[in-house]
């Protein structure tokens, strides 16, 4: 009856996965000083009207819970968002939910709980070590808690030795976030000669590169790309990434 129940709370944590978003049970870090100037590393970020006025019902099952905090995110209400993937969280025993809930580790990253961020997609890494975004998500935490100047991170992690995720484009921006030989000009370019879904993840991951090296006006260049770029606005329109962009820019006052 153990097992069983395990093998259930599995499944309906991959079953609520975006179609193209896998790696974020989904996302997706040596150290040296970079030499360009400091400034603006931590945007401020702005209120949404919170289109999510549900209540959390106790007798809620995870799934439902996690459904209502992806919806709530995804109408910009990043705070009850958290609230639901908590009670989740809390509604399984012995924390065996807790390493599945890749969508509170992005609610965390908007919340600027960075900390709390990394410690949930380290979890997540431990049972979906293939996947980049899981990994490129915690070097973005890592990087917010500590001086944008300094980069890569230290004590990023890292895909298996001889292993990549199975998305061409990830291969990339695993390097990039990285810093293990890709440029900001190879994701672009490889986004830009690939498919729209390609070239939404290039843009959408140059965006948050750049904003956590502090690079405040590339980054809103490039996620304002991704937000209405061909996928986004289109055929991937509810993944949770397309999302991700628009509440991105809504909470940095990035108008498209």
């Amino acid at each position: 009856h153990h097992i069983i129940t395990v093998v259930a709370y599995l499944l309906l944590c991959c079953s609520l996965l975006p179609s193209s978003t896998t790696a974020l049970l989904l996302p997706s870090p040596t150290q040296h000083i970079v030499s360009r100037p400091h400034h603006n590393r931590q945007p401020t970020l702005t209120s949404l009207h919170a289109t999510s006025s549900s209540s959390i019902n106790e007798d809620d099952s995870p799934r439902t819970l996690i459904s209502k905090g992806m919806n709530s995110f995804r109408n910009g209400d990043v705070s009850t968002s958290l609230q639901y993937f908590d009670k989740a969280n809390d509604s399984v025993p012995d924390d065996k939910l807790t390493p599945y809930l890749w969508q509170r580790g992005i609610s965390y990253y908007y919340l600027e709980k960075f900390q709390e961020g990394h410690e949930q997609f380290s979890l997540d890494v431990r049972v979906n070590p293939l996947d980049v975004e899981e990994i490129v998500w915690d070097i973005a935490c890592l990087a917010r808690m500590n001086d944008s100047r300094f980069f890569p991170v230290e004590n990023q992690m890292s895909l298996p030795k001889g292993k990549k995720d199975r998305r061409k484009i990830m291969s990339t921006v695993y390097s990039l976030f990285r810093n293990d030989g890709a440029t900001e000009y190879d994701l672009r370019e490889a986004g830009h000669d690939s498919n729209i879904s390609d070239e939404f993840y290039s843009l959408f991951y140059l965006g948050l590169y750049c904003e956590i090296r502090g690079e405040t006006s590339k980054a809103e260049m490039y996620m304002k790309m991704a937000e209405r770029s061909k996928y986004a606005t289109g055929a991937g329109y509810g993944d949770y990434m397309s999302a991700c962009a628009r509440v991105h820019c809504k909470l940095r006052g990035w108008v498209v």
